[in-house]
């Protein structure tokens, strides 16, 4: 029964009590709500499937997960899958060479592997055509990082396809009978006119990216199980081709000696592989894409915001500045039209952090129209439920808000301009550099521990700190209470050191600190010199009531340790290998930032070195 047919019927209803007829649109509504709560939908008004908007909804959440997954997750997952294939492939030439080549019989566990790639939520490249390409139709993720990730999983699928023809070719798997089947396949794959192949791909193309779309239709695994069956049975009966099975067949018909590798590739694999690309994408994901309404994705304009990718964001991905929107921003606009010193405050949670919002806000004091912008980063899951809820999003956006009360009671304390926002994505650190180049800061303060996010986050853009600019200066501040009271700041001839001590500058103003300057030489013969240059660098850093100290050890983190067991804030500076991407990898070069038991600011100055230099440090 359809809806047209339901319709009138509950318009013409009345209600017990008053006798009148109710308003449509009343009625509709209370069966809504009645059916989300589990209760029947009143004469069934509420459909029993979902719409296309929610279909492409759902399938953007599961988007967001895979173009945001690293590439070694991507690899290995991608890797299974084309070992699961070798199972279709296994059971394929098995069936056919017992049941003396019967295309129905011999075709009815073909589509196991793909169950178990589908099902259980491995990567499969033809599978990736839809979700992906989603995301960046909606400008969410640019074509840089879609590339990325197809390239990872069709690299994993082949390697994978091989392992598993190689099991076949040497492991006694199969019979003699399958064997020679097997090679007949790669062979007739191989003989098969190249445009010929490349229609059948397209068309394989389609049933495999057609059923993603009715997957995240299903509502049960049930659904799920049986259209993925009956879809991918139509490959082998229909004499479709699929770009891993083929690569598989073709790795197997190599290792028999039978066929050239490279010509296998480019007779074979290759008109595949581009005729299910091309299906999938065009036949399927943009018809699909098309269908849907303006108003099919909701992340993408909170509020009335555009938060989509810019047309060169979108061409160019992070050579030109952002490659992913997350799932939620919160932040009215980013850095544009914003003057004065902007310094940004990343936190993953609000309640015990407020120590490293006090320490930006006491740095926003003494800067010129400075402005402190606390954005909220609540990570999701790598591997959440499918599907797109938006009651669960407006939940955490208000429920973050709470919790940023403090937050913005510590801002009002310091008497500076300040904002608070709320970021929800799959990444960390990366999400980081992102949200300083979006609001175009000056200086990011994050925190550094075992409960932060970011402390044992992956890095996608590993080598963004060794080849080019940071986005930003950066302090890192290692929390074990934020006392100022006793600064010790270790001082090199950089430019680390220098930002270093505008915080001590800063926190000598607001908390009164008592500062001390240490410098490490080599020898007792370096002394002097030692502290002429000490009291030189006190006095063009403003800093000439602190406390000189010289040591002439030689030995700068055993000078640094001895140094701090008396003071309460250490402020340490990076060095020429960097700072942040020891962080992320955990080699972080002061050991030392780990044994004194005072809080630490680790600094970084945005400097323009070389790539050498950032690679192999100072000559």
């Amino acid at each position: 029964m359809t809806d047209a047919d339901t319709g009138p019927a509950e318009s013409s209803r009345t209600t017990p009590d008053s006798g009148a007829p109710p308003d449509p649109e009343e009625s509709v509504r209370e069966a809504v709500e009645r059916s989300r709560s589990g209760a029947p939908a009143v004469g069934s008004v509420v459909r029993d499937r979902f719409s296309s908007d929610e279909i492409f909804q759902r399938i953007i959440a599961a988007a967001d997960e895979e173009i945001t997954s690293g590439s070694r997750e991507l690899f290995f997952s991608a890797l299974a899958a084309g070992f699961a294939i070798t199972i279709t492939f296994m059971l394929y030439v098995s069936l056919k060479a017992s049941t003396g080549g019967d295309p129905v019989v011999s075709a009815l566990l073909y589509p196991l592997g793909f169950i178990y790639i589908i099902i259980g939520g491995y990567q499969l490249y033809t599978e990736n055509t839809l979700p992906p390409v989603a995301l960046a139709l909606e400008r969410l993720a640019s074509i840089p990082a879609l590339l990325r990730n197809w390239t990872v999983v069709l690299a994993g699928n082949f390697v994978g396809g091989a392992l598993g023809a190689t099991a076949l070719a040497f492991g006694g798997v199969i019979s003699p009978e399958a064997a020679a089947v097997a090679a007949d396949l790669g062979q007739t794959g191989v003989d098969t006119a190249w445009w010929s192949l490349f229609s059948k791909a397209a068309f394989a193309g389609l049933i495999v990216a057609g059923v993603v779309w009715v997957e995240y239709a299903a509502r049960d695994t049930i659904s799920r199980l049986a259209v993925v069956y009956i879809a991918f049975l139509a490959i082998p009966l229909g004499g479709l081709y699929h770009s891993v099975v083929s690569f598989t067949e073709m790795v197997y018909l190599v290792l028999h000696g039978d066929l050239a590798f490279w010509v296998g590739i480019v007779e074979f694999v290759l008109p595949v592989l581009l005729g299910n690309t091309i299906g999938g994408v065009v036949l399927v994901t943009i018809v699909n894409y098309f269908q849907t309404t303006d108003h099919r994705l909701e992340s993408a304009r909170f509020d009335g915001v555009d938060r989509q990718l810019s047309l060169r964001e979108w061409l160019l991905g992070g050579l030109a500045g952002r490659s992913y929107v997350p799932l939620i921003d919160t932040a009215e606009h980013g850095g544009e039209g914003r003057e004065g010193y902007r310094i940004v405050v990343p936190i993953s949670n609000p309640r015990t952090e407020t120590a490293l919002v006090e320490l930006a806000c006491a740095l926003a004091t003494r800067k010129p129209d400075a402005s402190v912008h606390v954005v909220h980063i609540v990570q999701t899951p790598d591997r959440t439920p499918k599907g797109y809820n938006v009651d669960q999003r407006d939940r955490i956006i208000e429920e973050s808000d709470a919790l940023m009360a403090d937050i913005r009671e510590i801002a009002d304390h310091y008497d500076v301009d300040s904002r608070t926002s709320t970021v929800v994505s799959h990444r960390s650190f990366e999400e980081i550099f992102d949200i300083a180049e979006r609001n175009r800061a000056d200086l990011v303060v994050m925190g550094w521990g075992d409960d932060r996010l970011w402390s044992a986050g992956r890095a996608e853009r590993a080598l963004d700190e060794l080849t080019s600019r940071l986005p930003a200066d950066f302090l890192v501040f290692k929390d074990r209470g934020l006392d100022a009271s006793r600064i010790l700041l270790p001082v090199a001839d950089n430019a680390h050191a220098d930002l270093n001590a505008e915080v001590a500058r800063a926190l000598g103003e607001t908390a009164g600190s008592e500062v001390t300057l240490l410098r490490v030489v080599d020898d007792p013969d370096e002394r002097e010199a030692g502290e002429r240059f000490l009291a030189d660098w006190a006095d063009a850093h403003d800093l000439g009531d602190a406390e000189l100290v010289v040591d002439d050890s030689g030995d700068v983190e055993g000078a640094i340790a001895r140094e701090a067991a008396d003071r309460s804030l250490l402020l340490v500076g990076a060095t020429e290998q960097g700072l942040l991407a020891r962080l992320v990898t955990d080699s972080l070069h002061f050991d030392i930032v780990n044994e004194v038991n005072n809080s630490v600011v680790l600094a970084e100055r945005a400097t323009d070195r070389s790539l050498r230099r950032r690679l192999f440090g100072r000559p």
